[in-house]
């Protein structure tokens, strides 16, 4: 009778542990499939439309996004590592070139435009080292063809098209700041020789003003470039 019984139990309990898996397989996947729908609709409905900082997340996002926190932590590092980058090297630059409103004010500045432009360099670095290890990140992540056109969407917005910018725009931003170094140099080169007048400069001779009206037309050249510069700090890359 007892073997009989455990007979029963055991062809009973096959069924069961089965029926089990099936429950707990299922479950597994609508979990994933929620979390995949919540960052989904994250991504296309707040970081599509935020503003000039991309949000971070929750304690309660993060458990709704579940793997998905990783994706995220992609492009929400990326932004961040640049917006630090552009802080501390592109805007004291474009600080600088923007107070200089009268040729006495290349003097002034010379100094402190000196040290400010030799962060660019590192910026330029900082930020292709940044896009380099999102773009690997990005490349080793397996998406769902209902995520991955959303996720690169915002991709392209976040990290490729800003970074692309940036580094398009160092270059010029570079030459012009050394152009406004140097005409700072060349009017203390002058000392007292050199009139100011709000606005208008005065020389003694033919030649130092040639040579002056050469160092303006070096900066004329680059001048786009603190505008494009001051609109990249406004842009919505961070």
């Amino acid at each position: 009778m007892t073997t009989g019984l455990s007979r029963v139990w055991s062809r009973l309990l096959v069924p069961f542990v089965a029926l089990f898996l099936v429950f707990q397989l299922t479950g597994c996947g609508d979990n994933e499939a929620d979390q995949r729908k919540a960052f989904n609709d994250f991504l296309q409905n707040t970081v599509m439309r935020s503003g000039e900082h991309l949000p971070s997340l929750s304690e309660d996002q993060k458990q709704k996004f579940g793997k998905y926190v990783t994706d995220y932590a992609i492009i929400y590092g990326f932004s961040q590592q640049v917006n630090r980058a552009v802080d501390t090297g592109m805007k004291p630059v474009v600080d600088e070139l923007s107070a200089i409103r009268t040729p006495q004010d290349y003097l002034i500045r010379r100094d402190s435009l000196r040290q400010a432009s030799g962060s660019l360099n590192v910026l330029a670095q900082q930020i292709q080292s940044a896009r380099s290890q999102a773009d690997s990140s990005k490349a080793a992540l397996k998406q769902p063809d209902d995520l991955k056109p959303v996720y690169d969407k915002v991709y392209t917005r976040v990290v490729t098209q800003p970074s692309d910018t940036l580094i398009t725009l160092l270059p010029a931003l570079q030459s012009l700041s050394e152009n406004a170094v140097q005409a700072g140099d060349f009017l203390q080169q002058q000392g007292e020789q050199v009139t100011f007048n709000g606005p208008d400069i005065q020389f003694p001779t033919q030649q130092q003003a040639t040579q002056y009206n050469t160092l303006m037309n070096n900066l004329s050249a680059n001048a786009q470039a603190l505008t494009q510069a001051q609109s990249a700090l406004q842009q919505d890359f961070r």
